[in-house]
């Protein structure tokens, strides 16, 4: 975990009260950053933020106190986003902030993904939720990553993730969303390269979440022979 304060970042999970946003979160807010939940209900977002560093005080973690906010707010006042909203919502909710989020770095967790039977791959034109991002944040530095973490291992600081994180993307942002996947412990960047391979961390994800469900765990992926 780096200590220089100009690594530190202010954050803002878009839709962040649901399991992936709150396990973020934690990990964030133990690296040093400046947190925010955003929700499209504020009081739930400031709900969710008294919840996560109540239980950080009684671990006795050192962290910086996690924020709570409405999505806009937690916008404007961030430099980061980070969107983990379910995919149902993804594209009205990009839309709606759209005009807040030009000029900022905006990492995208979404997995296109459906349950019927199991885990099943929704069909996106622009062919994956991160490449949708994109299309729709056309002056935003659109980032995929942070998919296939465990949200309930992200959740118990004492866990190490032991998981490789896949990062598309280019520029100056890819890096930034690099050096925030370091700051979590067990967590390892791997280079997945541009935008368009976003489609298969996502399909990666969702036979995750199949795996995951048949076998009670919460695997990650490891890439072998990588220094």
């Amino acid at each position: 975990m780096s200590t220089d304060d100009t690594n530190k970042h202010s954050i803002a999970l878009v839709g962040g009260t649901g399991p992936e946003g709150k396990g973020l979160a934690t990990r964030f807010s133990i690296a040093g950053h400046t947190v925010t939940i955003g929700s499209r209900d504020p009081a739930r977002g400031v709900e969710i933020a008294e919840e996560l560093n109540s239980k950080l005080e009684i671990l006795g973690q050192s962290f910086v106190p996690v924020q709570g906010d409405s999505n806009e707010h937690a916008v404007t006042n961030s430099a980061i986003v980070i969107v983990t909203v379910p995919y149902s919502g993804h594209r009205a909710t990009l839309e709606s902030l759209s005009h807040l989020l030009d000029g900022k770095i905006v990492i995208d967790t979404v997995v296109p993904v459906y349950f019927e039977k199991g885990p099943r791959p929704v069909e996106v034109s622009e062919g994956s939720a991160t490449e949708e991002a994109a299309a729709i944040l056309q002056n935003s530095n659109v980032i995929g990553a942070f998919h296939n973490l465990s949200a309930e291992v992200l959740m118990e600081p004492a866990l190490s993730l032991d998981s490789d994180v896949l990062v598309t993307g280019g520029g100056d942002a890819k890096q930034v969303a690099i050096e925030l996947v370091r700051d979590i412990n067990g967590a390892r960047p791997v280079d997945a390269g541009p935008l368009r391979y976003s489609r298969f961390v996502e399909g990666i994800t969702i036979l995750l979440i199949g795996i995951n469900s048949r076998y009670k765990s919460h695997s990650g992926i490891v890439i072998s022979g990588l220094e």
